[in-house]
């Protein structure tokens, strides 16, 4: 069987295919980063039309790239949910429009599930059941995995997903769009120590994530009240790479914390995680330093298969086998159930 994935949840416009058997015939992304830069953060309306000019040639070029043509597809998968509305409408109309005209089952997506679907495409193993972590751009959400089509959320965000509050340091600090990269980069010299910045909701057992204090914390640290906008940028370049490597160690604090939280409250063993954050160097040392001190399986999605992309979409077969295909009515959830 060969599945047609198709990802536009944001400013990636991305598709793939992939056999039932996990093989990735052929994968495309489109990145509009070149786009979005001059603004400091993604506009949503120049996504969506991105996305409207971009999304038949990267069909065209997967299928060109797989060796193959719309007549060997055996079925098509979309992400509709979560995401930005224009973005997501334009992947599921090329979607709905390519299953109507070649008689396809149309197959829906959820993105921050297929984020940690990824880690089982690229371990090729067995990581049901897990606790799964999945760290964007716009999302922090904490799930308990029992299978493919088993997701139960257990905690997010409840103000700036961590790769939010990453992009607003950077951009406080001066340093270049995307800003998670960049500012992971300006931590590589910095002393993760020089500024205590706080650590919300890691104590109990709630699973919520909080940033939005730790990013006014690092506002506070640039320049203290009563400093008005525009904010100065920092003169000295080792104050920059001590206040990245600070604030970076904050947010890996965090996201460790609950991650081991999560696994106790569950009872599993097994820690997957994806999303764009996930490719944070600090970020993926300081989990698997956890997971031999703690005794847990680790799997994190390969960096190629942290930011958007199509090849995650193979979640979708898992729902192909149990017959669970939508109706051309299918419609796009934005902001998905309190994050996906």
């Amino acid at each position: 069987m060969k599945l047609l994935t198709i990802e536009t949840t944001c400013d990636e416009t991305a598709a793939a295919v992939v056999t039932d058997s996990h093989e990735v015939l052929a994968s495309v992304v489109a990145s509009q980063d070149s786009l979005h830069e001059r603004f400091g953060g993604v506009v949503p309306e120049i996504a969506s039309r991105a996305h409207v000019e971009r999304i038949v040639p990267v069909i065209d070029e997967t299928l060109r790239r797989a060796n193959l043509t719309l007549r060997d597809i055996d079925a098509v998968a979309v992400a509709n949910m979560p995401g930005l509305a224009g973005s997501l409408v334009v992947g599921l109309s090329a979607a709905k429009a390519l299953c109507l005209a070649l008689d396809l089952p149309l197959v829906a997506v959820n993105h921050l599930h297929a984020h940690i679907y990824a880690c089982r495409l690229a371990s090729g193993a067995e990581v049901f059941p897990c606790v799964g972590l999945v760290v964007s751009g716009g999302h922090t959400c904490l799930y308990r995995c029992g299978g493919p089509l088993e997701f139960e959320l257990l905690g997010a965000t409840i103000d700036d997903a961590a790769g939010e509050a990453f992009d607003k340091a950077a951009s406080m600090l001066g340093l270049r769009y995307p800003g998670g990269p960049a500012l992971s980069r300006a931590a590589e010299g910095g002393d993760a120590s020089a500024y205590r910045f706080p650590r919300a909701l890691v104590d109990g057992e709630r699973l919520d994530f909080s940033f939005s204090g730790l990013k006014t914390a690092l506002r506070y640290a640039i320049a203290p009240p009563p400093a008005r906008e525009p904010l100065p940028i920092p003169a000295d370049p080792r104050q920059i790479t001590d206040l990245a490597a600070s604030f970076q160690e904050a947010i890996v604090d965090v996201l460790a914390a609950k991650a081991l939280t999560a696994l106790q409250a569950t009872g599993f063993d097994t820690l997957c995680v994806g999303g764009g954050v996930a490719a944070n160097r600090r970020l993926r040392a300081r989990l698997s330093a956890d997971a031999v001190l703690h005794r847990f399986r680790l799997y994190i999605a390969p960096p190629e298969l942290c930011t958007d992309n199509a090849v995650m979409g193979a979640i979708a077969i898992g729902r192909l086998r149990a017959g669970l295909v939508e109706s051309l009515d299918l419609d796009v959830s934005p902001a998905g159930v309190r994050g996906g």
